[in-house]
């Protein structure tokens, strides 16, 4: 029945909320005002028959409506691979499904109904070369989530596994009865792929690396809104191969992130703000990255809107806009599909301040990561302390770790991450000189080596007026690896222009750290004498802390007039 997906607008997170009026600040700062998600891509199975069918009545009401369960059966006993969903806190809200056939026995001409068997699908072949889509739909109160171009995704995936040719489908365009009375479908066609209209289904397939064969007459002759037209979409995998016995379940080595070397710039609301955020996730998603970083203390712009005349409660003012923002993160990652790392903002919590980092997953689950080691600069300026907890993240692109900044100058850290499984280390980092930059850069491509890992680093540029402690920036961001043959001559993937608001675009081989791991020219973590020593974590939190706070309270703004700015932080 070909894409159902629409530009149908919803409230992020899925829901509607209707208010009237602007909302006032602490109604934007309030962090109940939008649901969590837990995104899964899975199987469709049975069960699920009657979930689906009330998606399938909302999508196709002034259709056909729903399949029957005998249809839904046949489908997943024929192929039960090639059906999937994506459920939403264990609700199914969007579904593919698929067969395979050999596309030279129907050739371009065919109908929805001959190929797939009128319902019974016994057109499905296992040993046929083309996965023919459907049915692809997401139940209206979803389709701000982008949720089609997950399942297209996985469906490209197992394009892939499955070492088929192609991928079909038949599309509707539904945007055409409007234009019926004025243009050919052909024409229609071509005005979407021009951007000069927008199809609520085509335009869709089209931006997911879909090409029209051509135009069908009557694939659906009930299909009023398309005028009883379809168009016949392909797409090509470029990786099939004739002579590949066909395997599943590859699983995925090769990593793309973004790192957003981010410029400080006056902002004049929150709002504004947002903005700002939202175009380098969308920027590097539409590079189809796993993740992307940003830097610590990004959101620095927000202490200028405090109106506090000490930078200590200037930076505790700040901490207010943590949470919207922190969902905000979440939000653009669910919906633009990509990993965000919320570089590190300010949280004070029990009368105490601590510096974290955001994990926000496009799944929709969100994790954090406390800067541990504080400088005696933001002990001394800000009152902050250190967190007492290490993780290492599990992600779907592999298990990461993050350390904030003046963290990957302790070894131990990235040490004890590495041996739960750390391949890929991400630094938020704020320094305001080069020497004290050239710290943490170091610090970053010793971590690499000595680990067998990949490190990012970012940083901001730039100035802040009216921010003490914070008003200028110095930042090179750059993404390291191990120093060995396999890996670039210089131990350096990729680097950013310094002191430039840029992005980086990095694709990490992981087998390559395997690789490295068994047979490297050195192996840093097989050579390593246990015999003789180890790194262990201390479940129990020190005084270091007020240790810091004791000695600030001698090198304090107030003790020190005369000098406004801070020595280098890391």
């Amino acid at each position: 029945m070909a894409v159902s997906s629409s530009n149908g607008k919803a409230a992020p997170g899925g829901t509607h909320h209707k208010k009237i009026g602007k909302p006032t600040l602490d109604e934007r700062l309030t962090p109940t005002a939008v649901p969590a998600h837990k995104l899964v891509l899975r199987q469709l199975r049975r069960a699920d028959f009657k979930a689906i069918k009330a998606i399938m009545e909302k999508v196709y009401s002034n259709m056909e409506g729903a399949w029957t369960a005998d249809e839904f059966a046949a489908l997943l006993r024929k192929f039960p691979e090639g059906q999937i969903c994506i459920e939403d806190n264990g609700e199914i809200v969007a579904a593919a499904l698929a067969i395979i056939v050999d596309y030279s026995k129907f050739g371009d001409k065919h109908t929805y109904a001959k190929i797939t068997g009128n319902g019974k699908f016994d057109t499905h072949d296992p040993e046929g070369d083309t996965l023919y889509g459907v049915d692809v739909f997401v139940d209206p109160e979803y389709r701000s989530l982008r949720l089609g171009r997950r399942l297209y995704d996985a469906r490209k995936e197992l394009c892939e596994s499955l070492n088929l040719r192609a991928m079909v489908a038949g599309g509707r365009i539904p945007g055409y009865a409007a234009y019926a009375n004025e243009m050919t479908p052909a024409k229609y066609v071509e005005m979407v792929r021009n951007k000069e209209l927008v199809d609520p289904i085509l335009t869709f397939q089209l931006s997911n690396e879909f090409y029209v064969r051509k135009i069908i007459r009557g694939y659906l002759p009930y299909d009023s809104e398309s005028k009883a037209y379809a168009t016949l979409l392909e797409w090509i995998n470029v990786y099939y191969d004739e002579e590949f016995d066909k395997l599943i379940g590859n699983q995925k080595s090769n990593v793309r992130i973004g790192i957003v070397q981010w410029q400080m710039r006056a902002t004049k609301s929150l709002e504004d703000f947002y903005q700002q955020i939202e175009f380098f996730v969308d920027t590097v998603s539409g590079y189809k990255a796993d993740c992307v970083l940003f830097p610590e203390f990004f959101n620095a712009p927000m202490m200028a809107l405090t109106n506090e005349s000490s930078a200590s409660a200037a930076i505790r003012g700040m901490a207010a806009f943590t949470e919207p923002i922190k969902i905000r993160m979440m939000e653009l990652a669910v919906s633009h599909n990509i990993n965000v790392i919320a570089g590190s903002m300010p949280v004070y919590e029990d009368g105490k301040l601590y510096n974290v980092s955001y994990l926000c997953r496009r799944d929709g689950t969100v994790d954090e990561q406390y800067k541990l080691h504080v400088t005696p600069d933001e002990a001394s300026y800000w009152g902050m302390r250190g967190g007492d907890k290490i993780k290492c993240f599990d992600t779907d692109f592999g298990k990461i770790g993050i350390l904030v900044c003046y963290d990957v100058e302790f070894p131990e850290l990235s040490r004890i991450l590495s041996d739960e499984g750390m391949k890929i280390l991400f630094v938020p980092f704020w320094t305001d000189t080069k020497n004290a930059y050239q710290r943490v850069r170091i610090c970053a491509q010793a971590r690499a080596i000595e680990n067998e890992c990949y490190v990012a680093i970012t940083g901001s540029v730039g100035n802040l007026p009216r921010v003490e402690n914070m008003d200028i920036q110095y930042s090179q961001s750059a993404v390291f690896s191990p120093s060995d043959f396999a890996f670039p001559h210089d131990a350096i993937v990729a680097e950013a222009t310094p002191n430039t608001e840029m992005t980086l675009i990095a694709d990490l081989d992981l087998d390559l750290l395997k690789d490295l791991n068994t047979s490297g020219a050195v192996r840093n973590l097989r050579d390593r004498r246990h015999d003789l020593y180890s790194v262990n974590w201390i479940p129990k939190k020190t005084e270091r802390d007020d240790e810091l706070l004791a000695q600030g309270e001698e090198r304090s703004p107030a003790a020190r007039p005369n000098r406004r700015k801070a020595p280098a932080l890391s």
